[in-house]
Formats: structure tokens, sequence, C-alpha cells
């Protein structure tokens, strides 16, 4: 924009420049058009030249034209380069900070993830530990532990799923409001460069937004992942228990029972 205003100051001098200098030569003609069109005869008389008259005015004419086009060309470009420089002129308006705030949020909700985050090493140490390996020796009391952190699992995870929803659902009120503020600003841009980065403002929104669904997406689908483990896991454990129950010698004992009291 500094260069744009340089040249527009430059035209403008050499603009006035060029009136200066032109403005003698087109009169030259017209002030010079008696004392040539008047020409002295014999005996000192004044003969008028009409051929001389018409040249002169016509030559006057001609620079005079010139004059105009110079001008005409030196407005054109001062017109171009106004439009150059609102076309570089930036967009007074940027929505970075609020969307940057919605992704933060986002990622904060899934970083709190319970007992099982989103981290690879971490689901398949807890998958061997409580989900895939359920041993014929563990003691009862082993065994419900076990039983009881999937259900802790299985709950967390729904809860986190219902958090990361409730988070994504906050952010809409903001998105809306950055949405309307970024069509409005397109709509008045003066020059391609606002329109272009309100264009690209648009696109980061929207990227926002498809990346609050695809946490939402993750969150339902670790929920949904917990439970059918949990049903897995609750399956083996009910037939190691069948199993341990009907093995000869270590299974059911029989023994006196006592009801009601007596």
């Amino acid at each position: 924009m500094i260069q744009a205003a340089h040249r527009l100051s430059r035209l403008a001098s050499a603009s006035a420049l060029a009136l200066t200098l032109a403005a003698p030569l087109g009169l030259a003609p017209i002030f010079a058009t008696p004392a040539q069109a008047f020409l002295f005869g014999g005996g000192g008389r004044i003969v008028y030249d009409p051929r001389n008259h018409a040249e002169n005015i016509l030559s006057a004419a001609r620079a005079l034209e010139q004059i105009n086009n110079q001008i005409t060309q030196l407005q054109n470009e001062a017109q171009m380069l106004m439009n150059q420089a609102r076309n570089l002129a930036s967009l007074p308006y940027s929505s970075l900070q609020a969307l940057q705030q919605n992704v933060d949020r986002t990622r904060q909700l899934l970083s709190e993830a319970q007992n099982i985050a989103f981290d690879v090493a971490q689901i398949d140490q807890i998958f061997q530990q409580d989900y895939a390996n359920i041993p014929m020796a563990a003691p009862e009391a082993q065994l419900l532990a076990d039983a009881r952190s999937r259900w802790e699992n299985t709950v967390g995870g729904l809860q986190d799923a219902l958090r990361v929803q409730a988070g994504v659902v906050g952010n809409l009120d903001g998105q809306r409001a950055e949405l309307s503020a970024l069509v409005g600003e397109s709509q008045s841009a003066v020059g391609a460069l606002q329109a272009t980065q309100a264009g690209n403002q648009l696109l980061a929104l929207q990227s926002q937004q498809i990346a609050d669904l695809i946490a939402v997406v993750a969150a339902n689908g670790r929920a949904s992942a917990l439970v059918e483990a949990e049903r897995s896991a609750a399956a083996e454990q009910g037939r190691v228990q069948r199993e341990r129950f009907l093995t000869p010698g270590a299974g059911y004992q029989p023994g006196n029972a006592r009801m009601f009291n007596n």
C-alpha cells in the first residue's frame, strides 16, 4: 500500500508538471496566429492569410487534444493505483482467537477422558489386564473387582461422550456469531484481499466444526466400544466361573444351611 501511494503521488506530480509544460505549447499557436496570419505586403500594407490562420488553429487543436489525452491517461493510471490499493487492503476482522478457543475447549474435554484415555499404549495395557485375560485361578474377590473396574470404565466412557457432546453444542452459539460476522465482512469487502481473507476464515470456521464433529464421533465410538468390551469380558468371566463351578473337586461343596434364623 505504501508503494501504491508513492506511485500515486508521483503520478499526481507528473500530471501537474505536464499541464504546466503543455499549456504554453498549446497556447503558443493561438498567440502566434495574428502575427503569422497577417503579413506585410508591398508598401507596408497588412495582408490576411486565411490558410496560415487555419493551420495555426488546427495545430492548437491538436496540441490541446494531446494534452487532454495525457490527462485522461494519468487519471486512468491514478484510478488503477487506487484499485490496487483497495485490493491490497487487509481484512480488519479476525475470528482466529474465537475459533482457537472452541478447539481448545473440545481438546480439553477429550483429554479429561476417565480411566481409559485416547492413548494407544494405555488402551492396550488396560485391555490386556482387565478385558482380555481372565485367569481361572483368580479368587472371587479379584473377579468381582475386575468386573467393577470394567463397569466403571463403561460408565466413565458414556459420561465422557455426553460431556463432549455438551461442549460441542456449547460451541454452536459462538460459531453462529462468527459466521454472521464473517459473512458481513465478506459482503462489505473493498478489495480482493479482504474477500479472500474472509473466505479463508469461513473455511477455518468450517474446519473447526468438522473437528467438533470428529470429537463427538470419537467419544461416542469410545463409549460404544467400552460397552461391547464389558459385555464380552462379562461373558468370558461367566464362562470361567461356570467352568470352575463344574470342575470336580474344586466346584460346589455341600454344607449345612440355616434359614430364618433357626
